[in-house]
C-alpha cells in the first residue's frame, strides 16, 4: 500500500453500520460466549466428578446475599464488552473494504488491495467465509423473538460507571442482567453496571398495586361517639416497607398500613389462661409524643396459645404459583426455601398437600404426612416457573383438595404463595373475592404468602386474606420467611379465633375528639359489631395485636374542629359519678374457630389506667406509639408535623426492651433511613 493510500485511508469517513450488521456481531459475541461458559461448565462438573472439595463449596445464589448477583453482572458485562468490540470493528472493516476492496467488503467489482498469487474466486470465497462468520444463528434469533434480553443493538456515546450511591438503590439482582445486555454503548472500566434509567424503574414500580385510603380523620365524640373495625393481625405492610428503605426509595403512602407496621412487632400482653376465653385486653393511656395536648389509648391483646402437645392436626395445602411472573430468583426460588423452613415446625401426623398453577392448575403432590420430609421436599424442588396465571382455577383446586383431607378437629389452611398476578380465567379482584367469600363457608382457613416486586399485586393479597378467614405476610427475605413460618409458626398456622371485631365508645364528658390510628381498610359499620354474618378478623395461636386511639380531653386547646354556628350539637348527659374517670368503653366479639356464634367481652378504659408521662408508660407502649409516628410520617406527616425522624428514632431506641430477635433495633435503622431519603 502507497503513502498515498495511506493518506486516503486516514481521511475516510466510517460510514454507519447497517442494521444487519450489527446484529449479526452481536449474535456472534453473545455466541462465544455462551459457548465459552458452555465448556466451563463442563469442565467443573468434570472437577466434581473427579472429587474437587473446591466444586462443593455452597454459595449463594438468593437475593440475600452471597456472590450470586454479581456473577450474573459480571457474566453480562462480558457479553457487552464483546459485543461492543465486534459493533466496533463492523463499521471499520466496512470502510476499508468499499474504499480499497479488502475481502469481506461486501462490495463487488472493487478488487483494488493486491491480492499476491490468490485469485479474484479465492478472494471471494474469502469473502463469503468472513460474511458466513458473522451470521446470525437461528437459536439466538429465537431468543431474541422470545424476550430474552436481547434488543436491537445502537451505538451510544460513552457512559461512565456507575457511582456507588446510586446503586445503593438498585438492587443487585439476576433481573439486572437482561436490562445490561441492552446497553451496548461504550462504558468505562469498572465492576458495577449502570442502574437503568430512571424512567424504567419508575414504571417498574408502578405496576405493584396498592389499595388507596385516607388515613382515618377526627371525629367528634358527641356526636359519633362510637369506633368499631376489625381485628388485624397482618404484617405484610412493614416487610414491604422496610425493602423499599432497604433500596434507597420511600415507599408509596398507599403501601403503608399503619397498624402492620405497629403489629409487626410481638409485645408482652397479659397472657389468658383458658382457650375459651382466648383473649385479656391490656389498655393504656399515657402523653402523645407528637402534641402535648393529646393523649394516647393504646389497647392490646394477646391469643391464647395452645402447648404444643395439645395443639390441634394441621391440613395444609400448599398453593403455588409457579407462572413466568415468578421465575426471579426473590419470587419462586424464595418461595421454596421458605416452605422448606415451615416443614421443621410440623408434627409427624399432620399433613401437606402440594398444588400448583401456571396457565391451568394441578397437583403437584397428594397430601403427605409430614413425617414423609424427604418427599415433600422433592416436590417442592421440582417446582419450575413459566407460563401465563390462572389463579382462580388454581384456588379451587386447593380448596377441594383440603375439603376432601378434612379434619373437623384439626386446623384446615389452604397457603397461597404467590406475587398475585393472576392473569387467566377469573382474575379481577371481585371476582376472586366472590370466590374466597364461598370457599371460606367449608370451614378451611387461609394463609396469603406475597413474594417479589414489580408486578407485585398487594391490593389484591389484602382482600384475598381479608374474605377468606386470614392473615396476610410478605416474604421479602429468607429471615421474613423464619420469622413468619418458623418463628411465629403457632401464630400464622392455629388460629384460637376468627370474626374477632373491636368497638370502642368514647365518653363526651371526657374526650372532645378522637382518630383511630390505621385500620382503614378494615373499618365496619357500628351496627356490623353484633351481626355474625360480617366477616372479620383472625387471631392465631399466641399472636399479639395493638390499637392506637389518639383523643382530645375535654377542654384541651389541640381541638381541630369547631362548634357550629346554627344548633349547636345536643349536649352530653352527664356521666354517673361511676363513670365519670372513663375515657372509653371496650367491647370485643370473636367466635372460636369451630363456632359461628359471637361471644363478648368488655372493659372499661379510664384514668386507673393512665400514665402520668411518657417515661412512665410500659416500654412496650411507648415502642407502639414511636412506630406510629413512623407510618404516619411515611404516609405524608399531617398529624405529626412537629415530631422529627430522630425524635422517633430516640423514642424507639430507648423502649426496645428485651428485644430477642432484634426486630426493634431493626426498626430503629429503618428511622434513619427514612430521615437520609426524605425531603422533609
Amino acid at each position: 500500500m502507497t503513502e498515498r493510500d495511506l493518506e486516503k485511508l486516514k481521511r475516510t469517513q466510517v460510514p454507519a453500520p447497517s442494521d444487519g450488521a450489527k446484529a449479526r456481531a452481536l449474535s456472534a459475541a453473545m455466541d462465544a460466549f455462551e459457548e465459552a461458559q458452555a465448556e466451563k461448565t463442563s469442565a467443573d462438573a468434570d472437577r466434581r466428578l473427579k472429587g474437587n472439595r473446591e466444586a462443593g463449596r455452597l454459595t449463594s445464589t438468593g437475593p440475600i446475599g452471597g456472590l450470586g448477583p454479581w456473577r450474573a453482572i459480571m457474566q453480562n458485562r462480558i457479553a457487552i464488552g464483546g459485543a461492543a468490540a465486534c459493533l466496533l470493528a463492523v463499521p471499520l472493516t466496512a470502510a476499508l473494504y468499499s474504499q480499497y476492496g479488502v475481502p469481506g467488503a461486501g462490495v463487488e467489482g472493487r478488487v483494488e488491495a493486491p491480492t499476491g498469487d490468490r485469485s479474484v474466486a479465492q478472494i471471494d470465497a474469502e469473502k463469503r467465509d468472513a460474511q458466513d462468520a458473522v451470521a446470525p444463528k437461528p437459536k439466538l434469533e429465537d431468543k431474541a423473538k422470545a424476550g430474552a434480553g436481547l434488543v436491537e443493538p445502537q451505538l451510544a456515546p460513552p457512559v461512565a460507571s456507575a457511582p456507588a450511591e446510586s446503586l445503593a438503590a438498585q438492587p443487585l439482582t439476576r433481573e439486572a442482567a437482561p436490562v445490561a445486555r441492552g446497553r451496548v454503548g461504550v462504558a468505562a472500566p469498572s465492576f458495577m453496571p449502570a442502574p437503568p434509567p430512571a424512567d424504567m424503574r419508575q414504571a417498574e414500580e408502578d405496576r405493584d398495586r396498592f389499595a388507596a385510603k385516607d388515613q382515618n380523620g377526627v371525629k367528634i365524640a358527641a356526636t359519633d361517639p362510637v369506633s368499631t373495625f376489625s381485628i388485624d393481625a397482618d404484617t405484610a405492610s412493614y416487610s414491604w416497607t422496610r425493602r423499599s428503605l432497604m433500596q434507597g426509595r420511600l415507599p408509596s403512602p398507599d403501601a403503608v398500613r399503619i397498624e402492620e407496621l405497629i403489629n409487626y412487632f410481638p409485645y408482652d400482653y397479659a397472657r389468658p389462661e383458658r382457650a375459651d376465653t382466648p383473649f385479656r385486653p391490656t389498655a393504656t393511656v399515657m402523653p402523645t409524643p407528637w402534641n402535648r395536648d393529646t393523649k394516647l389509648i393504646r389497647i392490646g391483646i394477646r391469643g391464647f396459645e395452645a402447648a404444643p402437645a395439645v395443639r390441634p392436626k394441621a391440613n395444609l395445602v400448599f398453593l403455588v404459583d409457579v407462572s413466568g411472573s415468578m421465575s426471579s430468583a426473590d419470587k419462586l426460588p424464595l418461595v421454596k426455601a421458605s416452605l422448606k423452613l415451615l416443614l421443621d415446625q410440623l408434627r409427624p401426623d399432620d399433613s401437606v398437600a402440594l398444588v400448583t398453577y401456571a396457565g391451568t392448575s394441578g397437583v403437584a403432590m397428594q397430601p403427605t404426612k409430614a413425617s414423609d420430609r424427604e418427599a415433600i421436599s422433592a416436590a417442592i424442588d421440582s417446582l419450575g416457573a413459566g407460563g401465563s396465571t390462572a389463579g382462580a382455577a388454581g384456588i379451587e383446586e386447593a380448596y377441594r383438595l383440603a375439603r376432601k383431607n378434612f379434619d373437623p378437629k384439626g386446623v384446615n389452611r389452604v397457603m397461597i404463595a404467590t406475587d398475585g398476578d393472576f392473569n387467566v380465567g377469573t382474575s379481577d379482584d371481585d371476582g376472586l373475592q366472590r370466590l374466597i367469600e364461598t370457599e371460606r363457608q367449608s370451614g378451611v382457613f387461609l394463609s396469603v404468602l406475597g413474594f417479589g416486586q414489580g408486578n407485585y399485586n398487594d391490593a389484591l393479597m389484602q382482600r384475598l386474606a381479608q374474605n377468606g378467614n386470614g392473615t396476610a405476610a410478605y416474604i421479602d427475605q429468607l429471615e421474613e420467611a423464619q420469622k413468619v413460618l418458623s418463628e411465629e409458626a403457632t401464630a400464622t398456622l392455629f388460629p384460637i379465633a376468627k370474626d374477632v371485631k373491636i368497638q370502642v365508645e368514647f365518653n363526651p364528658a371526657a374526650v372532645s375528639e378522637y382518630r383511630l390510628i390505621g385500620y382503614e381498610t378494615r373499618m365496619l359499620a357500628r351496627e356490623d359489631f353484633r351481626n355474625d354474618k360480617v366477616d372479620a378478623g383472625e387471631v392465631g395461636s399466641g399472636a399479639t395485636v395493638t390499637a392506637l386511639y389518639e383523643i382530645v380531653p375535654v377542654g384541651s386547646p389541640a381541638r381541630l374542629t369547631e362548634d357550629l354556628r346554627y344548633g349547636a350539637p345536643q349536649a352530653p348527659a352527664a356521666p354517673t359519678a361511676a363513670k365519670a374517670d372513663e375515657y372509653a368503653f371496650l367491647k370485643m366479639r370473636y367466635k372460636l374457630p369451630s363456632e359461628d356464634v359471637s361471644r363478648e367481652l368488655s372493659q372499661p378504659i379510664g384514668r386507673a389506667q393512665e400514665e402520668a408521662s411518657l417515661a412512665a408508660a410500659p416500654d412496650d407502649a411507648r415502642f407502639a406509639a414511636a412506630v406510629a409516628a413512623f407510618g404516619q410520617k411515611l404516609k405524608g406527616g399531617k398529624y405529626v408535623s412537629t415530631m422529627g425522624w430522630d425524635e422517633i428514632a430516640a423514642l424507639a431506641n430507648g423502649a426496645k426492651g428485651e428485644d430477642r430477635w432484634g426486630y426493634r433495633a431493626g426498626f430503629v435503622r429503618l428511622v434513619g433511613l427514612a430521615k437520609a431519603l426524605s425531603p422533609r
